[in-house]
């Protein structure tokens, strides 16, 4: 999933992309409305988020354009003018949520998964089950009985991974290659570190993994 990021302050469009690059998706950067426009017109976005005051066109301007044409993509305003006034003007003109500014990274990747659980299909072609585990890849979701699970993008590549090779095991390196791409470089502890975190998430007992086994010596398969 690509999110188009439009901010004009350089450190803030940083801190951004990497919190949401660093949980799996692929950013797109603009630091002012003009330049928002022509990436959103050139690549197909699955969320928006504006910063408000930006040279050019400010974040209202390009709300405003892109929704003349797409009432379906995701927006989120992320702004220091966080007066109820600023608030209700963006909700008005079409965005899907605002968050004040100071933020967090845990509140950004919320509002984020949140609006794309929202907008989203709930039920598609692409969901599987590993198990007792029912994976919905369009709303990052999985489910187990009445509970809930969010999870990353980079933790559902691993899963169909693991599901297009049920039985098989997969070597560290095909994990690589598959989840973090060709132009990325983590080693195996990288990939051990996501494992760790997405078994505690999706096992019932994570010390006695039954979904994600390992396989000393190679890697991994379910």
């Amino acid at each position: 999933m690509t999110i188009l990021l439009a901010e004009d302050d350089p450190i803030t469009l940083e801190a951004l992309s990497t919190c949401i690059e660093s949980e799996g998706f692929s950013t797109l950067l603009a630091t002012n409305g003009q330049q928002a426009i022509e990436l959103w017109l050139q690549n197909t976005p699955d969320l928006i988020c504006l910063d408000i005051m930006m040279p050019h066109l400010s974040g209202y301007d390009v709300c405003r354009r892109i929704r003349k044409s797409d009432r379906n993509i995701p927006i989120l305003f992320l702004s220091a003018k966080n007066q109820e006034i600023d608030i209700v003007a963006g909700l008005e003109i079409g965005a899907d949520d605002f968050i004040r500014k100071p933020f967090t990274r845990r509140e950004v990747m919320a509002r984020i998964r949140a609006i794309l659980r929202r907008t989203r299909p709930k039920e598609t072609n692409n969901d599987f089950h590993l198990g007792e585990l029912q994976v919905r890849p369009d709303t990052l979701l999985a489910q187990r009985g009445e509970t809930t699970i969010n999870l990353s993008p980079r933790e559902v590549s691993i899963l169909q991974l693991l599901k297009k090779n049920e039985g098989k095991a997969i070597t560290r390196d095909a994990f690589l290659d598959a989840c973090w791409g060709t132009d990325y470089f983590p080693d195996s502890r990288t990939l051990d570190q996501h494992i760790s975190v997405l078994r505690k998430k999706i096992e019932i007992e994570p010390a006695s993994p039954v979904i994600i086994k390992t396989v000393r010596g190679i890697g991994y398969r379910h």
